[in-house]
């Protein structure tokens, strides 16, 4: 098993800058990928980013590629999602995600998940 934490949401106004955090604990040695989906009320959860867990390789979302960058350190079992240029479109519930097997941008390959944070970006 794997836990995961995330912090860092809040709110901010448009065009600021917010980063979040999530650290793993558990089984991580096990980990393949990580990753931020994101999700708000009465629509699916969306992938935003993910990372290789070894190699670093990234993989954004069109609608948040060159605003938000996912990095990770692996002494401390964190990635991070810095946001930047905020819109209110990013509104929404931030989850993080780790996957055992593979790196993708669909819901149902990870295998955990974060409880999440609220990003409120107002205008």
């Amino acid at each position: 098993q794997v836990q995961l934490v995330e912090s860092g949401g809040g709110l901010v106004q448009t065009g600021g800058s917010l980063r979040l955090s999530c650290a793993a604990s558990g089984r991580t040695f096990s980990t393949y990928a990580m990753a931020w989906f994101r999700q708000t009320p009465g629509k699916e959860r969306e992938f935003v980013a993910a990372i290789n867990w070894s190699t670093g390789s990234t993989y954004y979302a069109d609608s948040v590629n060159r605003r938000f960058t996912i990095s990770r350190d692996n002494a401390k079992n964190t990635v991070y999602l810095q946001m930047n240029s905020l819109k209110p479109e990013d509104t929404a519930v931030y989850y993080c995600a780790a996957s055992r097997t593979v790196i993708s941008g669909t819901v149902r390959s990870y295998d955990y998940w974060g409880q999440g944070t609220q990003v409120t970006v107002s205008s």
